[in-house]
């Protein structure tokens, strides 16, 4: 199982890491700034994700539910989004992040939607079930994905502000991927990957999003010329 998660996880990401064309980012390598610091937390999150999947996370899953029989909070249903609001609430009251409210818009549907659609790709090839034995759709955690993609968003426009934004953003997303597990909806496993992909999603959709405004800037250019 490990094995097959593992394929399906670096298929997904290549996906992911390629889904804007780098044959065309090529001409112009300047848009395209990728460090260290983009690629190591969520790659690391991904691996650990895949280390602890099998044994370790079912004896944390063992520990948790005994020591917390009646834990239930419905909380982690509505937290994944908040980062996400409050970096659009921040733009929306003049608040200056990296980009306009605008652009902060279209950064954001795009990261959630590619996000989403590599963890619910995965789920549906790896079929791994959840702890409670509800389904088969526990690998990755999809509320994980949603909390630390948004957790991401927060983190690039506001966390040269202060840090304080992005240790609430990632703080946020932490607990849900917490209550998540003390919920006994999902292994440590589901939501480490979880995490990586969220982060990863948005990560390159940020360091892609400047070749995108020049590919369709280049586009509104041409078609105003042959309506000229």
């Amino acid at each position: 199982m490990m094995f097959k998660s593992m394929k399906a996880y670096f298929v997904c990401l290549f996906l992911c890491l390629n889904f804007l064309s780098p044959a065309v980012a090529q001409r112009d390598s300047t848009l395209w700034k990728v460090t260290a610091g983009d690629v190591i937390p969520p790659v690391s999150l991904g691996l650990a994700g895949l280390i602890v999947q099998g044994k370790i996370s079912r004896h944390l899953q063992e520990h948790v539910v005994s020591k917390y029989p009646n834990f239930h909070t419905r909380l982690d249903e509505y937290l994944p989004y908040a980062p996400g609001v409050v970096s659009l609430g921040l733009a929306s009251a003049g608040v200056k992040g990296k980009h306009s409210l605008g652009d902060q818009v279209i950064l954001a549907l795009l990261s959630n939607i590619i996000a989403q659609g590599v963890t619910q790709s995965l789920k549906r090839i790896v079929r791994y079930p959840r702890p409670n034995g509800e389904d088969y759709h526990s690998f990755p955690s999809g509320h994980s994905t949603t909390a630390f993609a948004n957790a991401a968003i927060l983190h690039e426009e506001y966390g040269q502000r202060s840090v304080l934004y992005s240790i609430g953003g990632f703080g946020t997303a932490t607990a849900v991927g917490t209550m998540r597990v003390l919920n006994n909806q999902h292994w440590l496993a589901d939501v480490l990957m979880g995490a990586g992909i969220g982060i990863g999603a948005t990560k390159v959709v940020y360091i892609s999003y400047p070749w995108l405004q020049r590919t369709v800037r280049n586009m509104k250019h041409r078609n105003k010329k042959e309506k000229n």
